[in-house]
């Protein structure tokens, strides 16, 4: 199995496991992004309005196609970044080690390349995560909504825009192929910096020529804190997606969006939901960084048995990709 379809592997797994654990705080943040009305509900009260109104499961609705979006995205975004990376290091001589524009010309390249492919993928996960509809059998108590599956919301886009309906918000999701590159390029940063440090500490106790090895809790703070910077400079994008996914068609561009949001509910609609969005892309991004890590290792080392080579060489990224 080549390297690229290695981190391809890990990543989609990885993605996999750190959005199954932070699903409720998408559904959350999603929900609050998308609402245009100066609510003043706290997290708390919004938690028991929708447990009293929808029951504990809304908190999961839309996971199915969220989990296949974010192993699809993370999969396509890990795999064409690594092929991006080695083109651009075969295509030169001297050290196999990218600059920060390389780095970031990669990461373009596939984050865009991701967008486009998952795009329909978190339209449908974004209108069942926010949209209900009233039953019309009287079935479901007043009040109560009933939730609508996944074919229900494939229908419902397609009857109300056609196949355009898929790629609603494609603008502000390309825009925001530069969350990963910020992402990356504080966790670089910061992963030099630390070990910058740690070497210096040992070779001050007499280790000549000792360099510091990161942990896997290293990789998970680093990735919390890369996240942290990454979400914080670009949430009012996520917020226009949102809007846009979820088909408020209002907003005739990003800029549009962004502008009207400004006008219409000031500095604070663009930054609806924030809170529960850093807590989740934060812990989500920790999970992953620490996650693909160790699921890249084992994969190796399991294709490494199989054709019976003798070394495990690192590689790579250890970025969050796309678990926005």
């Amino acid at each position: 199995m080549s390297d690229s379809a290695i981190h391809s592997l890990a990543g989609a797994a990885g993605g996999v496991i750190a959005m199954t654990a932070t699903y409720p705080l998408v559904v959350l943040s999603t929900r609050a992004a998308v609402e245009t009305n100066n609510d003043s509900e706290t997290v708390w009260q919004k938690v028991l309005d929708i447990i009293k109104r929808e029951g504990p499961l809304a908190f999961y609705s839309g996971l199915s196609p969220s989990l296949v979006g974010i192993a699809v995205t993370n999969g396509v975004y890990y795999y064409f970044y690594e092929r991006s990376r080695a083109i651009i290091l075969n295509s030169r001589a001297g050290p196999k080690v990218m600059s920060t524009l390389e780095s970031t010309l990669a990461g373009l390249i596939a984050g865009s390349t991701t967008s486009i492919i998952s795009n329909p993928i978190w339209v449908v996960q974004t209108s069942q995560a926010v949209r209900s509809s009233e039953p019309s059998d009287g079935s479901t108590p007043t009040g109560q909504v009933k939730k609508l599956g996944v074919i229900e919301t494939i229908r419902n886009i397609l009857s109300k825009d056609g196949v355009a309906g898929f790629w609603r918000g494609i603008g502000p999701a390309l825009v925001l192929v530069i969350n990963p590159v910020i992402q990356y390029t504080a966790f670089e940063q910061l992963k030099n910096i630390l070990v910058k440090s740690r070497t210096a500490k040992l070779r001050a106790r007499g280790l000549s020529k000792a360099v510091a090895a990161l942990s896997d809790w290293d990789y998970f703070f680093l990735g919390a804190l890369s996240k942290l910077i990454a979400t914080g400079v670009t949430y009012p994008y996520i917020v226009v997606k949102s809007r846009l996914q979820a088909g408020q068609s209002q907003y005739r561009s990003s800029l549009h969006g962004l502008l009207t949001i400004l006008k219409q509910e000031g500095i604070q609609g663009l930054y609806k939901g924030i809170g529960s969005k850093l807590v989740q892309s934060v812990l989500t991004a920790a999970i992953l960084f620490a996650g693909q890590r160790r699921i890249y290792e084992l994969t190796k080392k399991v294709g490494c048995l199989v054709g019976n080579c003798t070394k495990v060489t690192l590689g790579g990224r250890f970025g969050d990709g796309f678990c926005s």
